[in-house]
């Protein structure tokens, strides 16, 4: 087993959305466990979200989850798409710019099991930090 004295997060999930059947039970298991992690739960329309979870009611089309990659840039969106195919993935929209906010281009692809896959880049940006990084403190 490999001991970690330092792992990084925040470089991976961009965001992960959730097709669920019973929108009520869901909101009300949610709302109490993200509380207690100190994690504002918002209602919006027909939906709600917690930092990097969307979840909304319905019927999924595809897998049950929708999980979002984040890419550095276009070039990885489209190399993600191309290695994607090769490995066993389903087209589910090719590369290119979407209208969600101006420079968001990404790429999507259904794995083996039908989930819904993303790999994302937000346009030109700056972050505050390349990760989150823990330490052990033994």
């Amino acid at each position: 087993m490999v001991e970690l004295r330092e792992w990084h997060r925040g470089r991976l999930i961009d965001h992960i959305s959730l097709v669920v059947a019973d929108y009520e039970a869901c909101r009300r298991f949610y709302a109490a466990v993200l509380a207690v992690l100190d994690v504002p739960l918002v209602e919006g329309d027909g939906y709600f979200f917690a930092d990097e979870l969307f979840v909304s009611p319905g019927v999924p089309t595809t897998g049950r989850a929708h999980i979002a990659f984040q890419a550095g840039d276009e070039e990885t969106v489209r190399r993600f798409h191309a290695a994607a195919l090769a490995h066993g993935g389903r087209d589910k929209g090719p590369p290119g710019l979407r209208d969600y906010h101006p420079g968001y281009y990404a790429a999507f692809v259904l794995d083996p099991e039908g989930n819904n896959i993303e790999a994302v880049f937000h346009g030109p940006t700056r972050r505050s930090a390349p990760s989150v990084v823990m330490t052990d403190d033994k």
